[in-house]
């Protein structure tokens, strides 16, 4: 079913262009460029740990872009829990967190960037023309979390557990689409939000959930409250990891990684259900809202879990109107699966919108019982089949003949992981854009 391509394939958009009976053959591509070389960390009595640009939080390829290229973004910088502080730095968990809740940022001037990638057929990546996101007096944004009132967040420290102060501006990038004005739509977890961000990386517009605008002001963009206000209730770290826009550009999707911690932490762990938005960028509203269930937490081969939060969504791409791939993921498995919103109910400013509702959609996994229809589902791939698959996949995009390349999220490197691509031909049939 798998395995490299072929030695001898004549360049890459021979690569591209393979027969069908290469469908299902996978590439692997990594890169020696000097951009994806960030920093070295030490703190005393510690150990180094080099890190590079973690530059697979989401991707996407227009059409009519070269057939090897696409734009790939980074998420908030490098960063990581109190439970990792050993294995990261080398020193107790006690000299960085002092008993604290809290999330290291061990290079906190690092600024969510946009990367364009070229594949190569030697089989790596060049990484070229970065883009860092930016306000509108053209102050790059830090990943910092949003000092949050209305939806709970964490506190930063640095290497040395220095508090660390958060913005009003501050992003946390994780899906990426590029209009064909040159405009960028981006997916934000940690507000949660999506940014709609110029060509030359300046912040348009960011829309965030009803009701939490005063959390952002001050912010040198502008704030809309045009999400539902129940998506403050989303679990920390849960929040909007993907984005895609249909073939005539009229419509962007996006999805919540988990369902909402709605009413509680408890509902988040047991619950199958999360959010798919449907938003109309010429009535510059949302126009729909899906319900996807996540799959069975012990069929994810590498990794199965009794834990049905365990699975999560990390990517979403257009293959047509209203026909999607999801990337629904856990830490060592990733599946695809081909969605159709055709047949399913819109629930969109109904009373699952409404945070008085109870019990709420979170904790009615049988959706027959209260006569709703969740998008369909088909698993097109499981990286169970594809050893060579790295782990934390979270960017997709389809290049020039239909190609699907996949990239990971390595975490800046944080735990010695290398960025990967992973091409496969013949996996999914996209509308032509």
């Amino acid at each position: 079913m798998k395995r490299t391509f072929a030695a001898g394939v004549a360049g890459f958009a021979a690569l591209l262009l393979a027969s069908s009976a290469m469908a299902g053959e996978a590439k692997v591509f990594e890169t020696k460029s000097a951009i994806n070389n960030l920093s070295t960390v030490m703190v005393e009595g510690g150990k180094a740990r080099d890190l590079t640009v973690g530059l697979g939080s989401g991707a996407y390829r227009r059409p009519g872009d070269p057939v090897n290229m696409f734009y790939a973004v980074s998420d908030r910088g490098p960063n990581f829990v109190c439970g990792d502080v050993q294995d990261v730095l080398g020193v107790s968990e006690d000299v960085v967190c002092k008993g604290k809740k809290v999330r290291i940022y061990p290079t906190p001037d690092y600024s969510p960037s946009i990367y364009t990638i070229f594949l190569n057929e030697d089989g790596s990546f060049d990484i070229k023309d970065v883009i860092t996101i930016k306000d509108q007096k053209g102050v790059p944004l830090t990943g910092l979390t949003n000092k949050l009132t209305v939806a709970k967040t964490e506190k930063p420290v640095d290497a040395n557990g220095n508090a660390l102060e958060q913005s009003v501006s501050s992003i946390d990038a994780e899906g990426i689409i590029r209009l064909s004005d040159g405009s960028y739509w981006i997916g934000e977890e940690n507000g949660p939000s999506v940014l709609h961000v110029a060509a030359d990386g300046t912040v348009i517009e960011r829309i965030v959930p009803a009701g939490s605008e005063k959390d952002f002001e001050g912010a040198a963009y502008k704030i809309t409250g045009g999400l539902p206000a129940i998506l403050v209730t989303r679990q920390t770290n849960r929040g909007i990891e993907s984005m895609a826009v249909s073939p005539d550009e009229t419509k962007l999707y996006f999805m919540v990684q988990n369902p909402l911690a709605n009413p509680n932490a408890d509902a988040y762990k047991a619950a199958k259900n999360t959010r798919l938005f449907v938003y109309d960028r010429v009535a510059q509203k949302l126009a729909g809202e899906y319900i996807y269930q996540l799959d069975d937490p012990q069929t994810f081969r590498n990794d199965p879990s009794k834990k049905q939060n365990a699975p999560r969504i990390s990517e979403v791409l257009a293959l047509g109107n209203d026909r999607l791939l999801v990337l629904e993921r856990t830490d060592k498995t990733t599946k695809l699966h081909e969605v159709k919103l055709d047949g399913a109910t819109n629930i969109l400013a109904s009373r699952w919108d409404d945070m008085s509702t109870s019990p709420t959609l979170e904790q009615e996994n049988d959706l027959s019982r209260i006569d709703l229809v969740a998008v369909s589902k088909t698993l097109r791939f499981d990286s169970a089949d594809y050893p060579e698959a790295p782990n934390k996949l979270e960017g997709l995009a389809i290049m020039g003949d239909g190609a699907l390349a996949m990239i990971n999220d390595n975490d800046f490197g944080i735990k010695g992981d290398p960025t990967k691509v992973i091409l496969i031909d013949g996996l999914v049939q996209a509308d032509k854009f």
